[in-house]
């Protein structure tokens, strides 16, 4: 029985002692000294982080990212914010969105090291949902992902490891050399990396920036794209940007599609193509011997 008695005490003074430690400074009123929480704001996304899908509206129940060194499929390399008094989210070629996309075109190529473009990488800009909008989201993030080829019909690799600097030294998602295949008209159909050191007959110099200007829908409109990207392979290759170019070889130009267009993307691959000859190696700085006038 007073062993009882003694537990009992001892039970009770543990609870005292308890309560005296979450009392407030002497007043007894447990209700005023507790920190207010803070109020639940609207949900942002962080930057630098990996996530398994890709998804262009993305919600928070949805928002599950993971550890770049497990398989994933995109990473987000940036998160801006779309003005605070925008009534609703902005419509894919508004004014808005495109300057999202060229903040995402500077990060994007800032974090790989070198113009996204140089490789086998795809770069979207993924916005809140509706309900998220309304509850004041006004984030985009800028999100990566590695892609099978540059060419068309594109599928999303699911990789591991992060992308950071991927393009600042060689790397394997870095375009390089090309073998072309062409279409029945003789012209380049598609483009098949290789190895350099492979014969080859053709080889990605670099990304011209068009104008902002409506889709090439004419051959009048296509002109500009040639001719810039002919003055990318004369510096990457050493050699004169005269009229001379054309007599050295031939240029295949590789823009965004259409819908990429309108949400303000403006960078156009360029290929050196030779299509009357192979080589071994690559031909950037060889100069007027690596890509001489070609005289019939």
């Amino acid at each position: 029985m007073g062993d009882r008695v003694g537990r009992g005490v001892i039970a009770v003074l543990a609870v005292g002692a308890l309560l005296a430690g979450c009392a407030g400074p002497g007043d007894g009123d447990l209700t005023d000294d507790w920190r207010a929480v803070p109020a639940a704001g609207p949900f942002t996304p962080e930057g630098g982080v990996c996530h398994a899908d890709v998804a262009d509206v993305v919600t928070l129940a949805a928002y599950q990212p993971v550890d770049c060194a497990a398989q994933h499929r995109v990473e987000a390399v940036h998160v801006g914010a779309f003005p605070a008094d925008q009534a609703a989210p902005p419509a894919g070629g508004s004014a808005d969105f495109r300057g999202a996309f060229a903040e995402c075109d500077t990060r994007a190529t800032a974090y790989v090291g070198d113009d996204w473009r140089a490789g086998r990488l795809r770069l979207s800009v993924a916005v809140p949902s509706a309900p998220g909008w309304t509850s004041g989201s006004r984030w985009y993030r800028c999100d990566l992902t590695e892609v099978s080829t540059a060419e068309a019909a594109a599928t999303v690799v699911a990789r591991t490891g992060s992308l950071r600097g991927a393009l600042a030294g060689p790397s394997p998602l870095r375009l390089g050399c090309q073998q072309s295949r062409r279409d029945r008209g003789g012209g380049v159909e598609t483009l098949l990396p290789v190895d350099c050191g492979t014969r080859h007959d053709a080889e990605f110099v670099g990304v011209w920036r068009a104008p902002d200007r409506p889709y090439p829908a004419r051959d009048a409109d296509w002109a500009p794209l040639y001719a810039g990207c002919r003055s990318t392979i004369a510096r990457y290759v050493g050699v004169p940007d005269d009229v001379t170019l054309r007599f050295r070889g031939d240029v295949v130009v590789r823009p965004p599609g259409a819908g990429r267009w309108r949400v303000g993307d403006r960078g156009v691959r360029c290929y050196l193509w030779l299509s009357d000859r192979a080589v071994t190696g690559s031909l950037k700085g060889t100069g007027p011997s690596g890509l001489p006038v070609r005289t019939r």
